[in-house]
């Protein structure tokens, strides 16, 4: 897989490293976040900034035709390190249950050590499909509603916070379909091509 470095001076790449620096005022807030009662609010503005930029970069990019190998990676790249960096914090916070924070980072984890090996394989990123975004918006939200301090016994913080586990489990078994069967394609593709 060839990735241009240039690539990273297009609109949508820009806007999905600017993102992916947010974990520096993020680290920050959670660095002060018992120090002072206004932390939170911070952390839900930066969440929804976070999430503007999402949406803009995969707009840009999809509007100018600017779609990289290199954006591919970074879009979900700095999801992943952010949403990381809170779960961790409110981990140790004990601010969201053990299993949640296990679910996702193993998810993550997997998703991003099993994506460079795919990568390798098949020669470019596997882009993230509807249930990925899916599953990254309910991590969101869950977020959001601990950040307001639902109450765990609510029936509302109940279904997101399923919800979300499922989509976890459910994204990263549709990834690792996905993945296998590219694999398979690029191998058939490969061998079907004649020797030069």
């Amino acid at each position: 897989m060839k990735i241009n470095l240039k690539e990273i001076l297009l609109l949508p790449n820009l806007i999905s490293s600017f993102r992916l620096l947010l974990f520096i005022p993020f680290l920050y807030l959670f660095n002060n976040y018992s120090s002072n009662e206004n932390i939170r609010t911070y952390i839900l503005i930066l969440i929804f900034v976070a999430f503007f930029s999402d949406l803009l970069d995969g707009y840009v990019a999809r509007k100018n035709n600017s779609i990289s190998e290199l954006g591919k990676i970074i879009d979900p790249l700095a999801d992943k390190i952010l949403i990381a960096l809170i779960v961790i914090n409110f981990y140790f916070l004990n601010v969201i249950p053990a299993f949640y924070f296990w679910i996702v980072l193993t998810r993550d984890l997997f998703l991003f050590f099993g994506g460079i090996i795919v990568s390798q394989k098949i020669g470019k990123v596997l882009p993230s499909n509807l249930l990925g975004k899916l599953t990254v918006f309910s991590i969101g939200l869950f977020i959001i509603i601990t950040l307001i301090k639902v109450n765990r016994s609510d029936l509302f913080y109940k279904v997101i916070l399923i919800t979300s586990c499922s989509l976890c489990v459910a994204s990263f078994i549709g990834y690792v379909i996905r993945a296998i069967e590219m694999i398979k394609w690029n191998k058939n593709e490969n061998i079907s091509k004649p020797s030069l």
